[in-house]
C-alpha cells in the first residue's frame, strides 16, 4: 500500500465528479476483524486513507468493492458508505444465507452489486450453486455481479457469463498479461464478451497486467473502450492487495492520458460509473 495522503499529485486533471470504480477499504482491524479463512491479510486502509487520497488525486465519487480478505462481513465496506451517501456506492461478498432484508438494507445503504472471486490464488471458482442463489436474490433489486477472474479462464467461462440474465462487470481487463499482447486468446474473449450488452468491463488494473510505467497496458484498455466505450469504468484498486510493486495512484491517474479522447475520459470515469451505480449524472 501507498501512502494515501503523502505522494505527488497527478499532472492530469480529472473532470468533475470523476469516480473510482474500484477501491477498497480494509479494516481497521481493531473494529472490522479480517475473516478467520482468508487467504492474505492486508494493512488496514480504513476510509479517511481512502478519502485523502481521493482528495490527492481529484476523485469525487467512489466504489468500495468488498475484498475477499473480509469475507462475507461487509461492514467495513458499509460504513465507508453510510459516511457520506453521496460520495460512496458498494459492491457487497455474500452467500446463500443471505435474506431479502438484508439486501434491502445494503441497497439502502448504497450497496448496487455483489463479486464473486473465481481467481485461483484467492480460492477459485465459487459453488456455483451459491452463485446461482444470490443472483436470485439480487436480481429484483437491478444489482449487478462483479467477477474477478484469471485470464487463462476466460474462454471457459465466457458461455456463462453470456447466457447470464444481469448486467456483469469483468475487473482488471481480465488480468490478461501485457506481455503476451492484445492479441493473445484470453483477452479476443474478453473483447467479444465486452460486445455483449449486459456486459461491462473495468479497464483498471494496468499495474497488475504491466510491469511499470504501465504503458504497455495500454492497448488493452484502448481496445476495450472501443468495443464497449458506454460500458467501461475504472479504478485504482487502492490499497492494492497482493501486489509485489510499490505504486503512487498519481501515475494510475497520468496513464488515463493514453486511455482516449477527453469525451471517452468523461464516460469512462463519470457518465458510465453513474448510470450504474446510481450517482447523479453531470451536464459536463
Amino acid at each position: 500500500m501507498t501512502g494515501a495522503a503523502g505522494g505527488r499529485r497527478p499532472n492530469l486533471t480529472l473532470p468533475p465528479a470523476a469516480c473510482d470504480a474500484h477501491c477498497h477499504v480494509f479494516g481497521p482491524a481493531s473494529l472490522f476483524p479480517y475473516a478467520q479463512d482468508r487467504r492474505y491479510t492486508p494493512e488496514d486502509a480504513p476510509k479517511d486513507a481512502l478519502m485523502g487520497l481521493h482528495d490527492r488525486l481529484g476523485l469525487q465519487r467512489a466504489v468500495i468493492v468488498q475484498a475477499s480478505c473480509h469475507g462475507t462481513d461487509n461492514r467495513a465496506m458499509l460504513d465507508c458508505l453510510r459516511h457520506d451517501p453521496a460520495r460512496f456506492r458498494g459492491v457487497a461478498i455474500v452467500d446463500d444465507m443471505i435474506t431479502e432484508a438484508e439486501v434491502a438494507n445494503m441497497h439502502a445503504a448504497g450497496v448496487r452489486g455483489v463479486r464473486f472471486n473465481f481467481v485461483r490464488h484467492l480460492g477459485g471458482a465459487p459453488d456455483m450453486a451459491v452463485f446461482g442463489t444470490v443472483l436470485d436474490r439480487i436480481t429484483p433489486l437491478g444489482w449487478h455481479v462483479v467477477l474477478h477472474l484469471d485470464a487463462p479462464d476466460i474462454a471457459a467461462l465466457a458461455p456463462m457469463i453470456a447466457d447470464l440474465r444481469l448486467t456483469a462487470v469483468i475487473d482488471h481487463m481480465g488480468r490478461c498479461p501485457a506481455a503476451l499482447g492484445v492479441e493473445q486468446p484470453p483477452f479476443r474473449a474478453l473483447l467479444e464478451l465486452a460486445r455483449l450488452s449486459h456486459v461491462w468491463i473495468k479497464v483498471s488494473g494496468a499495474e497488475r497486467i504491466a510491469e511499470p510505467p504501465f504503458t504497455t497496458a495500454l492497448p488493452f484498455a484502448q481496445a476495450l473502450m472501443a468495443a464497449a466505450p458506454d460500458r467501461v469504468m475504472w479504478g485504482t484498486d487502492f490499497p492494492h492487495p497482493n501486489l509485489k510493486h510499490a505504486i503512487d495512484e498519481a501515475d494510475l491517474v497520468d496513464l488515463l492520458a493514453g486511455y482516449g479522447d477527453v469525451a471517452a475520459l468523461r464516460r469512462l470515469l463519470v457518465h458510465n460509473p453513474a448510470r450504474l451505480y446510481d450517482f447523479p449524472q453531470c451536464e459536463t
